[in-house]
């Protein structure tokens, strides 16, 4: 209803004295002075389904954020920026935090202080949101500058780049426990920005920056609902340490990320050596004390600094559109949640899908009440008689009665295309968890503790040195091994100013045909990395050493077929290729992925949590939790957690890993099944590998001048390389037997020591000089026969009995105190008067009487990734021109 102009101008005019309040004599308003032509006309409400403007909830938060920070503003332009710090008990130590001195433009920004290690990390958000969507914007970016250890790259380029392996994983421990903490209907574009500005060495930044991470966020803008900090565990000598040094990580047993909240975990990731599942809970337990103390101490700086939460700009969805999604699709739902087929159930949701769009979003919904309503009566059959009359100003007459009209048709309603879609992804959601809450039966019939089908079988490959296809219901995916020499091995470039390099690593691909759907290929995504990585991880412990197995390992994991836990069909996948490629493996291992539902009493359960085992894609997005266990029957080598609720309990992890080692001894179990089953034994395509041990001081002699001695026995036997290094250690690679021996013969012939008195046949003189013949013993080893030792009768030249190429028998009479060897041919003459020259021998290989002294194969390193130290060079980088002239000085 309109106010009339009277009632208008008597709600404008100023209020009477006795109803004014403030001044004694308040002025009147500037509109009580206007005619009341000129006023605005009064702005009318009206019901509409459309839902506000978001940009408006941003344009307040920002202003009333700019009003309650006028006066500090104005204090810190005068004396300079405020600056506040706490210092946070972690462990047996402090870290300091400080805030608003750097990064004043940022919605947040913090610097975390361990030792010397330094972690700057800031929060931004977008000024307008973004589409709506069932997935919040929000981006990690975190990177290790190599200024922070004082170096720059050593390669061309020398600003920082792509984010390294290293770092990528980084970011996913900074965003997977942030997510589940962001609120359904917050739709700004988050970034956050991470950088390690100074490394000690000692206190490693990445769990400093996932703490960091969650004090900015707690102190921004974004309406975050709690607040989240990350430590690591270790375990040395039994007993758990909290953020330990890397000293101390070198001897830890235990190597767990973790984040949470004062109350609950939100995110677990690590490895171990096969410890139990009571082990690793008393580890989670460590770590949630300390991330509570942590988060008290959040929660002090945030009240003393923090800025007022965006909690007006959450748009959802409105109310009533789950209850007409569920009206439109619910009977259809059920039924094709029953679908036990992953590509037919998700073709049959998507019909659904635009069957529901279309209704909502173009032709408008009526709902069950409005389309139920009672018969119309006379007057509107009348008044819609006339409906159609056209009635012109002063034709009405006075006698005629009027009867507003009103529509036979409901009010259809409609709603936004994304609005439609979020809430059915919801609603499908709800109904699948119902489903296996109420009827104790999963979409594809199993119980909740049942596992799918496995399938296993190797030598599939001919020509690869190793591999296997593992199937889990409909999850697939095949191993291949390859082995090789340090040449294969993967480089590390760290903070640490030294190379480090791996001798095993897996490499996880997931193309888009996996899933029957079209997408980018090429670089490895996060997500490959962090699963390759934690497939790695969990087999890395059950590998030989070096001494036992000296080989380079590459496991390639490719998923031809995916409906949830792909990481541990990876696991499972390359635990088969290992043993099918003759890797002496210690045990087998495998892996399995863990799901829940954690609130049963919505849908009619007595509330105890619900937990799945491997669990498929759809319970994966639907359920309340990924767990991912890998191990054998007595212990776990590695896991990762994520929540996609805020935080679970102890209790139900506890659960969780009990049911997880159950499922492995069964996996296990169908893997000693497989068929063809492993080789276990070394395939004739891959490379044989021998260890041997020479003096250090004859390491030079192997690689001779610029490496032309290495690299011309590596062309004479055809073997794929050699790798001679400072402490003694000879690493051969070659393609077969034949060839390795060769090598081998060639470099102990060049290392080996020999005693006087020792006679060698068949020797070729290399050069000769006024004053004799130098003739070589052993390839690369030459001794001075003198003019006097030739022959028993006077020569005037050493031209006058032999000629170079001419091959004799020589005796070694002296080592001087060079190592310079002195030859006899003189000696070996059964008299003085035989002829000079009738010592000549047919031309063959040298021999030896006597057997030259010949190391055994030795110890080498373990497989940790090795680090070479600054004064320790490789041996063939140090090889030169002044090597070999000392060496063909000691030879001579």
């Amino acid at each position: 209803m309109l106010a009339s102009p009277a009632t208008l101008r008597h709600l404008l005019l100023p209020a009477p004295p006795h109803l004014a309040f403030g001044t004694p004599n308040p002025a009147p308003p500037l509109h009580a002075w206007l005619p009341i032509s000129r006023l605005a006309p009064p702005r009318v409400a009206h019901a509409s389904s459309r839902r506000p403007r978001r940009r408006d909830a941003r344009a307040r938060a920002v202003a009333a954020a700019g009003e309650e920070a006028a006066a500090p503003a104005e204090e810190a332009s005068s004396s300079g920026p405020t600056k506040f710090s706490v210092k946070i008990p972690v462990g047996d130590r402090h870290i300091l935090v400080e805030t608003g001195q750097i990064g004043r433009q940022a919605s947040a920004s913090v610097m975390v202080t361990d030792g010397e290690t330094i972690v700057y990390c800031s929060v931004c958000m977008a000024d307008t949101p973004s589409d709506p969507s069932d997935f919040f914007p929000m981006s990690v970016h975190y990177q290790e500058r190599l200024s922070a250890a004082g170096r720059t790259s050593g390669g061309f380029f020398k600003r920082e780049g792509r984010a390294k392996d290293h770092e990528v994983l980084v970011c996913r421990l900074i965003d997977r426990p942030l997510r589940p903490t962001m609120p359904k209907g917050f739709y700004y574009e988050t970034q956050i920005l991470s950088w390690v500005f100074s490394y000690d060495g000692i206190h490693s930044p990445d769990c400093v920056a996932v703490t960091a991470a969650g004090i900015a966020m707690a102190l921004s803008e974004v309406p975050n609902k709690q607040t989240i900090a990350g430590v690591r565990i270790g375990m040395i000598n039994d007993q758990f340490v909290v953020n330990p040094t890397t000293e101390q990580m070198e001897d830890s047993e235990l190597d767990l990320m973790m984040a949470g909240t004062d109350s609950a975990i939100l995110m677990i990731e690590g490895f171990c050596d096969f410890l139990t599942e009571e082990k690793l809970l008393q580890a989670v337990e460590t770590g949630q004390e300390a991330i509570r103390e942590i988060c008290k101490a959040i929660d002090v700086l945030v009240k003393t600094c923090g800025k007022k939460k965006m909690v007006e700009a959450i748009n959802l969805p409105p109310p009533e559109l789950y209850r007409h999604v569920e009206d439109i699709s619910g009977d259809e739902l059920v039924k094709a949640l029953q679908i036990k087929q992953k590509i037919p159930r998700r073709k049959t949701l998507s019909a659904l899908e635009e069957k529901v769009i279309t209704i909502l979003s173009e032709q408008g919904y009526v709902s069950k009440d409005e389309s139920s309503g009672p018969i119309e009566n006379l007057a509107d059959i009348v008044e819609e008689e006339d409906e159609d009359e056209i009635i012109e100003d002063g034709e009405v007459d006075e006698g005629d009665v009027h009867i507003k009209p009103v529509s036979r048709k409901p009010h259809r309603q409609l709603f936004s295309e994304v609005d439609v879609k979020l809430v059915f992804k919801e609603v499908s959601s709800k109904y699948l968890r119902r489903r296996i809450v109420e009827g104790g039966k999963r979409s594809d019939g199993r119980s909740p503790c049942e596992l799918r089908p496995i399938n296993s079988q190797c030598r599939l490959l001919p020509r690869a040195h190793g591999s296997a296809l593992f199937t889990r219901g409909e999850t697939q995916a095949l191993a291949v091994v390859t082995l090789g020499d340090y040449q294969m091995a993967q480089r590390i470039d760290t903070l640490v100013d030294t190379e480090e390099s791996k001798s095993f690593y897996l490499q996880y691909t997931f193309p888009p045909s996996s899933v029957g759907e079209v997408g980018r290929t090429g670089a490895p995504n996060r997500r490959e990395i962090g699963h390759g990585m934690l497939a790695e991880r969990a087999l890395e412990p059950i590998l030989p050493s070096e001494k036992d197995f000296p080989y380079t390992i590459r496991v390639e994991s490719t998923i031809t077929e995916s409906n949830g836990s792909s990481s541990m069909a990876s696991v499972c996948g390359g635990c088969l290729a290992l043993q099918d490629a003759g890797v002496p493996i210690k045990f087998p291992v495998a892996g399995i992925a863990m799901g829940l539902v954690l609130d049963t009493q919505e849908f009619g359960g007595d509330g105890t949590p619900l937990i799945l085992s491997d669990i498929t894609g759809s319970e994966d997005a639907s359920g309340d939790m990924d767990f991912k266990v890998a191990g054998n029957e007595h212990g776990i080598s590695a896991f990762q957690m994520d929540i996609k609720v805020v935080g679970i309990t102890l209790a139900v992890m506890e659960q969780a890993l009990r049911q997880a080692r159950d499922g492995r001894k069964h996996i296990l179990n169908e893997m000693s099944k497989c068929s063809p089953p492993p080789a276990k034994a070394l395939s004739p395509y891959a490379p044989v590998i021998h260890i041997m041990k020479v003096k250090p001081n004859k390491v030079s002699l192997i690689i001779g001048s610029g490496g032309r001695t290495i690299k011309s026995i590596i062309e004479e036997t055809g073997v794929y390389g050699i790798d001679a290094r400072d402490d003694g250690t000879v690493k051969i690679t070659a393609r077969d037997i034949e060839s390795l021996e060769k090598s081998k013969t060639i470099i102990a012939n060049l290392t080996m020591v020999p005693k006087v008195g020792e006679i060698f046949r068949n020797c070729e003189i290399k050069t000769i000089a006024p004053y004799g013949a130098f003739v070589e013993i052993a390839p690369g080893r030459e001794g001075l026969c003198h003019i006097s030792e030739l022959s028993s009768s006077w020569l005037a030249k050493a031209e006058d009995a032999y000629k170079v190429g001419d091959r004799i028998d020589v005796k070694l009479i002296e080592i001087n105190d060079k190592g310079q060897l002195r030859l006899s041919c003189k000696a070996l003459l059964p008299d003085a008067n035989q002829e000079p020259g009738s010592n000549k021998q047919q031309a063959s290989g040298p021999t030896k009487e006597k057997i030259v002294y010949k190391d055994d194969i030795i110890k080498v390193t373990t497989r940790r990734s090795r680090r070479k130290k600054e004064g320790e060079p490789s041996a063939a980088e140090n090889a030169t021109s002044k090597t070999l002239e000392n060496s063909t000085a000691e030879n001579a």
